[in-house]
């Protein structure tokens, strides 16, 4: 993200010597600062294409970290996860448990441990083997089969594309509500309904990614940051890794 907190602030300073300095007798004229000064410029643009373009920039980025809480299903998720096109890593707590997911192409794995195999096992109806199972599993990348009804759940958290178009939706009439601030990067706020459709923070400078999401119907708030910055995914090794077979226990 290319900064321009220098040049914004050198050109506000010029604005305000060329702007203010008209006198006739005693009163004093000026103009105010333009907000959109210096920045890409988004901020000129009708909500409509300024959400388009979110969504562009979002989906050409090679990578994000997303950061915070969404409300599924009746669930609640934290999430702080790294994602780039071809996987993704990180953890996501729910009712008090976490896990860790790790998804390299078609790879996926879950690490998490024993009391969270266990209460998955018991889920599935289980016993003493289960038991036993939950503890092999514990503190050990998982691999989840393609075929397990959790793969698609879990990797869904794992997918740059699925997650971010699933997220980066503002519902209802869309409207810009004034600029801001965001991690020190000034930002444009638009949203959907007033706000009960969802609000977002698209970045003025440099490319116009999203920073901050509140998505409708309070269903969480997320932070998007490390745009384009890639990361490493690599298979954990054969001794960190336990493949349980064909399905894992419930969860």
């Amino acid at each position: 993200m290319t900064p321009i907190r220098q040049g914004r602030n050198h050109r506000a300073a010029l604005a305000s010597v060329t702007c203010v300095l008209a006198v006739t007798g005693t009163v004093l004229t000026g103009c105010a600062e333009d907000p959109n000064e210096g920045t890409n410029e988004v901020g000129r643009l009708p909500a409509e294409k300024i959400q388009a373009k979110t969504r562009t920039a979002a989906e050409s980025a090679g990578a994000v970290r997303v950061h915070g809480s969404v409300v599924s299903g009746g669930r609640s998720y934290a999430l702080d996860m790294r994602l780039k096109t071809d996987g993704g890593e990180g953890s996501v707590t729910t009712e008090g448990t976490t896990f860790r997911l790790l998804r390299v192409g078609e790879q996926l794995f879950v690490k998490a441990d024993a009391e969270f195999w266990s209460h998955g096992a018991a889920q599935g109806g289980g016993g003493k083997a289960d038991a036993a199972a939950a503890a092999k599993l514990g503190g050990k990348f998982v691999k989840v089969p393609q075929g397990d009804p959790s793969y698609k759940k879990f990797s869904g958290f794992t997918d740059k594309g699925v997650l971010l178009d699933g997220l980066l939706t503002l519902h209802g009439k869309l409207a810009t509500e004034g600029h801001d601030e965001q991690a020190g990067i000034h930002t444009i706020r638009i949203s959907g309904d007033k706000g009960s459709g969802g609000t977002l923070e698209v970045s003025l400078e440099g490319k116009p990614y999203p920073l901050r999401l509140e998505r409708a119907g309070e269903a969480g708030t997320l932070t998007f940051s490390a745009w384009g910055q890639d990361f490493s995914l690599r298979e954990p090794e054969k001794n960190e890794t336990v493949d349980y077979g064909r399905q894992l226990p419930s969860s």
